[in-house]
Formats: C-alpha cells, structure tokens, sequence
C-alpha cells in the first residue's frame, strides 16, 4: 500500500470526490486492514486464520480443476 491521494477534478463535486476515495480505499484493502488491527490477533490465531484461508482456496481450486459444483451446506435453519 503506497501513497493514497485523490486530488479532485474539473467540475467535480465533493460527494463524487469521497465517493471515489471510498473505493480506491476499498481497492487497496485500507478498510480490512485496519478492521483487523482494531484488536490484538495471537500469533496461534493468526496462523490458524491463514491456514483455513489456504485449505479454502485449494479446495476451491480443486473444485474448479475438477469441474465439480460444491453442494451447499446442510445446517439448520
């Protein structure tokens, strides 16, 4: 993440110019970044998160390798 500046354009209003820094802060991942550093992660939970991340997109590209369509899941309602 770099340096984030938005400056405004001819004619362009105020609610266009933050409407349009919303997003590029969405692009660059601002918003989960510091969503995620709002509260102190263990080490052990950190990589536990990761790992799930990582077996969830294998799966997914295996899914995808396989042309297999994943069945949603069954629990309660």
């Amino acid at each position: 993440m770099g340096d984030l500046r938005i400056t405004a354009r001819k004619g362009e209003s105020i609610d266009q110019l933050i409407r349009r820094f919303r997003k590029r802060c969405e692009r660059e991942g601002l918003v989960r970044e510091y969503k995620r550093h709002q509260y102190y992660e263990k080490p052990s939970e950190k990589q536990r998160r990761e790992e799930r991340k990582s077996k969830s997109r294998q799966r997914k590209l295996e899914l995808e390798r396989t042309g297999k369509i994943p069945m949603p899941p069954m629990g309660r309602r």
